[in-house]
């Protein structure tokens, strides 16, 4: 009896499926190295600041003044003054006196004050905005205690107003790449157990007639 040969060549649109599923998986694979460089590091860092209270000790504007770069265009950049802020608050975790700042990118811009104001050409203008932020932490930030976070491995004299991350990013880092991976690969398995149906029907429909 001679064999029945069956064409297991794909479809058009089946050798699409098969290329849209692929893509997704080499999306998602690109991604989540990519996402875990450039989020996951940082936000394991932040997580890893403990919440404590705070209470306000003393508020003080340094004589000292700190340079930044502003842009005004595409080729246009210069440079502004803005005053030093430091605020020093008592923290409840490690009953020491560490210096605040509102969260982990001001702290990485200047760790020798508590706030960084927005660079604008006008110095005048960061003045006043540092000189509100000394006024609310002397007229109310300084009467009532305040949750805040600090690393005693990494920063032990810096406390944190804010976290610039949370558990929320780095869901996001792992969750969005292992859905387009997971998709792919079950756009592909579909295909494939489609066709390989299909070619077994078709050759029981061979042997029928044969």
């Amino acid at each position: 009896m001679a064999k029945l040969r069956v064409s297991y060549e794909y479809s058009e649109a089946e050798d699409k499926s098969i290329r849209l599923g692929l893509f997704l998986i080499v999306c998602g694979i690109l991604s989540l190295f990519i996402l875990c460089f450039c989020w996951l590091s940082p936000t394991l860092q932040s997580l890893q600041s403990k919440p404590a209270n705070c209470t306000v000790i003393s508020v003080r504007r340094l004589d000292e003044s700190f340079e930044c770069v502003f842009t005004c265009g595409t080729d246009c950049k210069g440079t502004s003054q803005y005053p030093c802020l430091q605020i020093f608050v008592n923290n409840s975790e490690s009953s020491s006196v560490a210096l605040l700042h509102i969260d982990e990118q001001q702290l990485l811009l200047n760790p020798k004050c508590s706030y960084v104001p927005k660079c604008e050409r006008d110095n005048q203008k960061m003045k006043d905005d540092v000189l509100k932020m000394q006024n609310y932490w002397i007229e109310d930030g300084s009467n009532q205690s305040f949750p805040c976070f600090f690393n005693p491995q990494r920063r032990p004299d810096d406390v944190l107003w804010q976290r610039t991350h949370d558990a929320s990013v780095l869901l996001h880092c792992v969750l969005w790449p292992m859905v387009s991976l997971l998709v792919g690969t079950l756009i592909v398995l579909l295909t494939v157990c489609a066709r390989s149906l299909a070619v077994r029907a078709e050759a029981i429909q061979k042997r029928k007639f044969s």
